[in-house]
C-alpha cells in the first residue's frame, strides 16, 4: 500500500494572509499544498491564478498541487509550471480528446501531470491515459466550492483506477478531493486512495496538525 499523504485545500484558508495559512500547513505536518484554481467559466466560482501560486513558492517548500479547473488549460501549463508548480491536474471535462497532448505538455514542462475526472464521468474516459499520468483525481463533489458533502459512489471510481494502475503495474498516486473527513478518508483509503485533499476539515480544526494527523491514519 501506498503512503496515505494530506493535501489541504487553500481554498478554504483565510485569503488575507495566505502565506501565514500556508506556514502553519507545512507546521502541522501537510504533505502538499492544494491549489485550486478556477476560472468561474468551467466551474460556477472565481478563485485565483498563477500569481498565487508564484507567491506561494515563496513562502513554503512543500510540494504545490495546482488543480485546474479551467477551459483551455493548455494554454496556461507551462505558466503555472513557471510559477512553481510541482504538480498539475487537468480535467477530462475541459480537455476531451486533447487530454493526451495537455498531460505530454505539463510532463514537457518539467512538471508531474495528472487527470482530473468529476462524480459523473466514468473512469473508461480516461483510462487509455493513465499511463501517461503521475497521478489520477476523483472528485468526491462537484467542482466549484467547499464545504460539499461526499458522493460514496466514487468509490467504485477510485477501486477502478487502482485496479488498472494494478493490472499494468502503474506506481501512480490516486487522490480523492471534496467532502474528505475521517470517516470518508477510511473510506477513500479503503478503496485505493492514497493522497486526501481536505479543506474545511483542516482549516476548521481547532488543532490542525492532530487533524491532519488524524485523516493520515
Amino acid at each position: 500500500m501506498k503512503k496515505v499523504k494530506i493535501a489541504p485545500s487553500i481554498l478554504s484558508a483565510d485569503f488575507s494572509k495566505m502565506g501565514e495559512e500556508v506556514r502553519s500547513l507545512g507546521k502541522s505536518g501537510a504533505d502538499m499544498i492544494h491549489c485550486d484554481v478556477m476560472d468561474g467559466v468551467f466551474v460556477p466560482n472565481i478563485t485565483f491564478g498563477i500569481k498565487m501560486v508564484e507567491d506561494l513558492r515563496k513562502v513554503t517548500p512543500l510540494p504545490l498541487d495546482c488543480h485546474l479547473m479551467i477551459v483551455n488549460p493548455e494554454k496556461y501549463v507551462e505558466k503555472f509550471a513557471a510559477a512553481g508548480a510541482d504538480i498539475i491536474t487537468v480535467h477530462y471535462e475541459a480537455c476531451k480528446e486533447n487530454l493526451p497532448f495537455v498531460l505530454k505538455q505539463i510532463k514537457a514542462a518539467g512538471v508531474k501531470c495528472g487527470a482530473v475526472i468529476n462524480p459523473d464521468t466514468p473512469v473508461d474516459k480516461i483510462a487509455d491515459v493513465i499511463p501517461l499520468c503521475d497521478m489520477v483525481l476523483v472528485m468526491s463533489v462537484f467542482p466549484g466550492f467547499g464545504g460539499q458533502k461526499f458522493i460514496p459512489s466514487v468509490l467504485d471510481k477510485v477501486r477502478e483506477i487502482r485496479a488498472i494502475a494494478d493490472r499494468l503495474g502503474l506506481d501512480i498516486d490516486i487522490q480523492i478531493d471534496g467532502g474528505i473527513n475521517a470517516e470518508t478518508a477510511a473510506l477513500a483509503r479503503a478503496a485505493g486512495a492514497n493522497i486526501l485533499v481536505a479543506g474545511n476539515a483542516i482549516f476548521k480544526a481547532e488543532n490542525r496538525a492532530e487533524r491532519i494527523s488524524k485523516l493520515r491514519a
